[in-house]
């Protein structure tokens, strides 16, 4: 979607109110999709020390500031020496050297190997003057002051040359790159202390609802505890983002606009609850007030009370609905793609997809996509069936298929792709 269709969506959004009359059209999800990240990039850079850098997103290219190694060292435990002096070594006919020295690892020798001569020398420590090659101990035979060469090696046989694993100046990580455990390993031996990474959304997240107790407390008469943020607050750490704050507020308008106006810092408001079409759903209008509102009401099922829009000040909120597996569809097909995308990771889901046949015929509304979730049994795909407010129905689930809106279902036995969750 161009940035003029966006406007167009979002102008016929302004000063509606849908409250107790439904939606008169939704939007298809890919094109909220594209309206949502249009003219996004990722957000600005940040210097971090490099310890805690693990699942940041590199910034520039990553260059390397000396050369790894920056001594020539040994790879084996054996004998270092000149390789000219036991040409045509073997088993039956070994070189016979005189050893002149040992070399430690973190021991700098400070001897030189004279043609005829050897060291003795450990994995990792440096090569003496006057060596340019390694035999390994088995294919030596030490005998006092004299070791036996079994073998013969060329320049540089079992030698970690200055430079060989990364040399200065050259590109190391390129930017973009997510920065895994093993990249910590790099960081440390090129000993950068901090690096420069894309700095991590913030993100508030505000809970609607009068009847909403605060997460993982006790239940009591007809409130419930709140569900949502805690998957949230996850999923926006799996993508890249930091939580702000965790905020539940009443259902009145001026509850909800307060919440947002005390908003200085975050760089994306997700609003759980309050985004559909009932006389309390408040959040769609106070965003329409308090800024644009750009999409609401998609073509998606289980999550088409969904919308976004900004703040006046050019805050990106996201409505989600208040059920709890809407409010996850919602999530994964929109709002953690933005979150992605301003953490400067790649936008598309991050999920592993496999394809499986499905065991059953599988039935869609065309002009609507469907979120479903599956198991995997016997290597076949099975639907769960269930409604939005049913935590059970991702709590058995494998993963998720999507039933296109220009399809009216799939047939069993056919081919569709899954989008594993990490446990499947």
């Amino acid at each position: 979607m161009m940035r003029d269709e966006a406007i167009g969506l979002g102008k016929r959004m302004a000063g509606m109110d849908i409250r107790s009359r439904g939606f008169t059209e939704r939007t298809q999800l890919e094109t909220a999709v594209n309206s949502l990240l249009s003219g996004v990039e990722p957000l600005p850079h940040e210097s971090v020390a490099s310890a805690l850098s693990c699942h940041r997103t590199l910034a520039s290219p990553l260059l390397a500031p000396r050369n790894v190694p920056s001594f020539a060292r040994s790879a084996m435990d054996g004998f270092a020496l000149s390789a000219i002096c036991i040409t045509g070594a073997s088993e039956s006919s070994p070189a016979i050297l005189r050893v002149v020295g040992e070399s430690l690892a973190g021991h700098p020798p400070n001897f030189t190997v004279r043609p005829g001569g050897a060291a003795r020398i450990m994995t990792g420590a440096a090569l003496p003057a006057g060596t340019n090659a390694v035999v390994p101990i088995e294919a030596c035979r030490q005998l006092g002051s004299t070791v036996e060469i079994h073998e013969a090696v060329v320049p540089g046989r079992h030698v970690c040359a200055v430079g060989e694993d990364f040399k200065q100046g050259q590109i190391v990580l390129n930017a973009g790159r997510r920065l895994l455990p093993h990249d910590l390993a790099v960081l440390s031996a090129l000993s950068l202390r901090d690096v420069s990474v894309i700095r991590q959304p913030r993100v508030l997240i505000l809970v609607t609802g009068d009847e909403i107790l605060p997460a993982f407390s006790e239940p009591a008469a007809d409130r419930i505890c709140d569900a949502n943020s805690p998957m949230l607050q996850a999923l926006i750490q799996r993508d890249g983002g930091q939580v702000t704050a965790v905020a539940i507020v009443p259902d009145n308008p001026s509850d909800l606009c307060a919440a947002l106006a005390a908003n200085h810092s975050a760089d994306l408001i997700l609003i759980s609850g309050g985004s559909s079409v009932g006389q309390e759903d408040h959040a769609p209008a106070v965003l329409s007030k308090m800024g644009t509102l750009d999409v609401h009401g998609l073509a998606l099922r289980p999550a088409s009370p969904a919308g976004f829009g900004r703040l006046n000040n050019g805050t990106r909120v996201m409505l989600l609905p208040g059920n709890p597996v809407s409010c996850f569809c919602a999530y994964e097909l929109l709002a953690g793609r933005l979150v992605r995308r301003l953490a400067g990771r790649h936008d598309s889901l991050p999920h592993t997809v496999k394809h499986y046949p499905l065991a059953q015929d599988v039935k869609s509304v065309q002009r609507r996509t469907d979120f479903m979730r599956i198991r995997i049994v016997n290597g076949m795909v099975e639907t769960i069936p269930g409604g939005a407010s049913m935590l059970s129905t991702v709590a058995m689930a494998d993963g998720f298929i999507l039933i296109s809106h220009d399809s009216a279902g799939c047939s069993s036995g056919d081919l569709v792709a899954v989008y594993l969750f990490e446990n499947a």
